[in-house]
């Protein structure tokens, strides 16, 4: 392209740039614009009265009170009022390794860069072209007599063409606006899916502990009806016993046994669950055992106020960025339907010869003007803006659904938390008694003071109880791990934003 400054020849282009800049400054976007829903007014989890301030207390590790504190924030790493090394080396190898996050990341890398790309819509499209042709034309093609009946012809063509859309009613920032909320929606999502992992691995671990004291507990009761066996069958030799005694001892020995291998494959399909939850295949996973006495039970459990709690959900903040892209779609929707403003030029050079390609007579330039007005689309366009109106009333009845299931979410785990502590006092005791039972039981019969019917009902229930105080101990745990995810797990006071698995990798 030629270098002239000959304002003659320079100055359409930005005559378009001028006329384009001002057409902007005064257009404006259509559609409503987004206003994020309010929290619910007055809100609470609970009725007033319905949960007392803090927890039943138990003389068990784990059993302490739980104390419900409201407006108390939430750590951003939550799992470590656990206060376990382990459980803390576990989630930081799964942050950095999980195929979970590393999709969600993935996932909103995607959605910026399609947002950036549609950003560029606010810009001219700017292209260059060189152009080297030759033709051979007829001469009577021109009508024009005297012409040779054939003559061949050169013209190098170089230039520059400039097109622009005015976006007279914000149809294009509308469109960035919608997938910049669909961008805020991938970073909730990915925010969720940190969450949903680290409470995860929580639950999974207590459930790992949970098993092996219930195979140490069930192993330690077959030792115990195995002494029983062997009593039973001593007494059969002395004459005070029956071989019905001998054989109900140990059905009720083999029904103990027989229970083991269920617990064993749970624990091992934990291990593997955890594996998995560290993006490490089962083989691959040799980490140390999880016990319940490692956990420490958090005594002070916050509870959001339900005017922030709306902000701290992620899956909350989810459907609010969804209703904000469907509210920016109706905008596109409505836009589609006005005048659309295009302007376009181009600016070059063009001669028959190279050597003249660049001189100042070869200037060749053209600004073009079009003003489209949709008239007749069989109705296209007006069923989709009613479709865009429907789906954004979908989005924002979805959006208040979450918000429901959300409170719904925290109810439940307040009661549950009051419920296992209480659970866990009464299976405590339950435990303590079906142990001294046995132990009374078990004397009176050496004495011939309780029939064999009285030994066996005696040692059931102990195994009951023990298996059971043992799940309501884990439960403590797990319930409170719930807690924290319901309330949003405490994100937004991390210190620094989630570290890019990928990058990571590739910077290795």
């Amino acid at each position: 392209m030629s270098e002239s400054t000959d304002t003659r020849h320079s100055s359409p282009p930005y005559r378009v740039a001028v006329l384009g800049g001002a057409a902007l400054l005064s257009s404006c976007a259509v559609g409503p614009d987004f206003k994020a829903p309010e929290a619910p007014h007055d809100a609470r989890f609970v009725a007033a009265g319905q949960l007392p301030l803090e927890t039943a207390a138990t003389a068990l590790p784990g059993g302490e009170a739980q104390r419900f504190v409201d407006g108390q924030d939430i750590p951003g790493q939550w799992w470590t009022l656990f206060q376990s090394a382990q459980l803390n080396a576990l989630i930081e190898r799964a942050l950095k390794n999980s195929p979970t996050l590393e999709s969600a990341q993935a996932a909103l890398r995607q959605a910026k860069e399609i947002t950036a790309a549609q950003r560029g819509s606010y810009y001219p499209s700017v292209s260059g072209a060189l152009e080297a042709q030759r033709q051979k034309a007829s001469g009577a093609a021109f009508g024009v007599p005297g012409f040779p009946a054939s003559y061949f012809y050169n013209l190098d063509t170089a230039q520059v063409n400039v097109s622009y859309t005015l976006d007279v009613f914000g149809g294009t920032r509308r469109q960035v606006e919608s997938l910049q909320a669909q961008a805020e929606y991938e970073q909730f999502a990915l925010e969720a899916s940190y969450i949903t992992l680290t409470a995860n691995i929580v639950t999974a671990a207590v459930n790992e502990a949970s098993l092996r004291a219930q195979i140490a507990a069930t192993e330690q009761i077959s030792q115990s009806q195995q002494a029983q066996l062997g009593i039973v069958t001593r007494r059969l030799s002395a004459g005070g016993a029956s071989r019905a005694d001998v054989l109900q001892q140990q059905a009720v020995l083999q029904t103990t046994l027989a229970s083991l291998p269920l617990l064993r494959s749970q624990l091992a399909q934990q291990r593997n669950q955890l594996a998995a939850f560290l993006g490490s295949l089962p083989a691959e996973y040799t980490d140390a055992d999880f016990e319940l006495d490692s956990l420490t039970m958090p005594q002070d459990l916050p509870v959001s106020l339900p005017s922030k709690f709306v902000e701290q959900r992620p899956d909350v903040r989810e459907y609010s960025a969804l209703l904000h892209a469907a509210t920016a779609q109706v905008g596109v929707a409505t836009a589609n339907m006005l005048p659309q403003i295009t302007l376009t030029g181009s600016y070059g050079q063009a001669s028959p010869t190279v050597d003249n390609l660049f001189a100042a007579s070869s200037n060749v330039w053209n600004v073009i003007g079009t003003l489209t007005q949709p008239i007749f689309k069989g109705g296209q366009l007006k069923h989709q803006r009613r479709a865009a109106v429907a789906a954004a009333q979908e989005a924002a009845a979805n959006y208040r659904a979450t918000v429901v299931v959300a409170f719904q979410n925290v109810s439940d785990t307040l009661y549950a938390l009051n419920a296992d502590a209480d659970a866990l006092a009464a299976q405590s005791l339950a435990e303590r008694t079906a142990a001294e039972s046995l132990t009374m039981v078990q004397a009176q019969y050496q004495s011939g003071a309780a029939s064999y019917v009285q030994v066996l009902s005696a040692q059931q229930n102990y195994q009951t109880a023990a298996v059971a105080l043992i799940k309501a101990r884990a439960q403590r745990f797990a319930d409170t791990a719930a807690l924290f995810q319901a309330l949003g797990g405490g994100w937004w006071n991390r210190g620094e934003p989630l570290a890019d698995i990928q990058k990571t990798r590739e910077a290795q």
